[in-house]
Parts: C-alpha cells; sequence; structure tokens
C-alpha cells in the first residue's frame, strides 16, 4: 500500500469515525448529535478544499487537522469513559495519518538528487 492510500484511508476513516462515535456508539448525553458533528466535521472536511492541487497538498492539510483531532481523542479517552474505545480510535487514525505523511515525506526524500 502506497503512503497515499494510507494516509487517505486513515483520513477517510476519520470521517467514517465521527459519525458513528457520535451517533451510535457514544452520543452526547445532553445535546444533539448533530451540533456534535457539526463542530467535528468540518476541520475534517476542510481538505477537501486542496484536492484540486493534488493528494499530497489535500494530505498535508489533512495531517494538520489530525493533529488537533488526535488531542481531543487523547483529552477525550481521559475524561469520558463511554466514549473511550472512539477517542482512542480517533487517535490511532491519526498517528495512522501522521505516519503515512512521515513515510511519503521520507519517500521523496529518497528520490531527491
Amino acid at each position: 500500500m502506497s503512503a497515499e492510500r494510507a494516509g487517505v484511508a486513515a483520513w477517510s476513516a476519520l470521517i467514517v469515525l465521527q459519525f458513528a462515535w457520535y451517533l451510535v456508539l457514544a452520543p452526547p448525553g445532553g445535546a444533539s448529535p448533530w451540533i456534535a458533528l457539526a463542530l467535528t466535521l468540518p476541520g475534517l472536511l476542510l481538505p477537501l478544499l486542496a484536492w484540486r492541487s493534488g493528494v499530497g497538498r489535500m494530505l498535508l492539510w489533512a495531517g494538520v487537522a489530525a493533529l488537533f483531532y488526535f488531542c481531543h481523542g487523547v483529552v477525550a479517552a481521559w475524561i469520558a469513559p463511554a466514549a473511550r474505545i472512539p477517542a482512542l480510535a480517533e487517535s490511532a487514525l491519526c498517528v495512522t495519518l501522521i505516519a503515512a505523511l512521515g513515510w511519503r515525506a521520507r519517500r521523496g526524500r529518497a528520490r531527491a538528487p
């Protein structure tokens, strides 16, 4: 599997996870799950604006966004036991996405003269 495919797969899985988390796995107790999605999805959908510039640039923006989602996952796993599984999955997907970016950069550097 290429670095780009791994990154896009992790990014896509993060988007799907947000829906699963807030609608099925651990819906917010006192608020609407749709409000939670409205607050969490825009940051993950923002890299779509860079898709025209190429997958590499889109993944770069997804990686920047993943840093914030990694922090969110760690904090949610720490403070909300009911959301621990989706929160840890979010953190793991963010690490996968950032690792794919590093793999892509390292591979690109190895090819450079």
